[in-house]
């Protein structure tokens, strides 16, 4: 009989906040998903004045979700929050909802916010999110994601509509004014999720 040796980066090594919570179990993911896409949809109401737009919490709770539910959960909390949103749950911002969501040029970004939440998982199964440096990283490049697939679905639904717009033209309007909110929701993100491994009692939190 042979004894396999685990080495200790591979322990935990799909471990996320959610995992603290008990046992694994269908009931708790589903809850866990849905409360996931409900906090999303609550944090799409708050916004914040900010030069030169202002800041809309709705990506920080992708982020957050993301990071605390894990890559497969935290992308199907925000499928949820997607498709109960199309059938007229009135959660995406301005409280909207319903079908007529798909026509708008934003509609892209919400999109883009279910890989973004993947990634942002992924990366906490990795223990990204424990270390303030590592998870400022993480939630930078997973901001990314929507407008990587939020700017062309803009561009091609206001081409569709008539309105002539180059692509320089579609980042500038779709991206630019939102680098300062990024990088304060990224840095938000980044100390709430190592503050939460800290108070469970994680030893490996830290701004180091």
């Amino acid at each position: 009989m042979s004894t396999q040796l685990t080495s200790p980066a591979s322990v935990g090594r799909s471990s996320v906040l959610a995992d603290r919570l008990g046992v694994d179990s269908f009931a708790k993911d589903a809850l866990m998903v849905l409360a996931g896409a409900s906090l999303v949809g609550v944090l799409a109401q708050v916004s914040v004045p900010m030069w030169p737009v202002p800041i809309t919490g709705q990506t920080l709770g992708v982020l957050i979700v993301g990071a605390i539910l894990g890559a497969r959960r935290g992308a199907l909390s925000l499928l949820s929050y997607m498709l109960l949103g199309l059938a007229g749950m009135p959660w995406f911002s301005a409280a909207s909802g319903g079908l007529a969501a798909l026509a708008k040029p934003s509609f892209g970004y919400i999109l883009g916010f279910i890989p973004a939440a993947w990634l942002i998982g992924k990366l906490s199964e990795r223990a990204w999110d424990r270390h303030f440096w590592l998870s400022l990283a993480a939630f930078g490049g997973a901001t990314l994601i929507p407008f990587i697939v939020g700017i062309p679905y803009m561009w091609a639904v206001l081409r569709i509509g008539g309105v002539s717009m180059s692509l320089t033209e579609a980042l500038n309007a779709g991206f630019t004014p939102f680098i300062i909110g990024g990088i304060v929701k990224a840095a938000a993100g980044a100390a709430v999720v190592g503050g939460l491994w800290k108070a469970m009692g994680s030893g490996d939190a830290s701004r180091s």
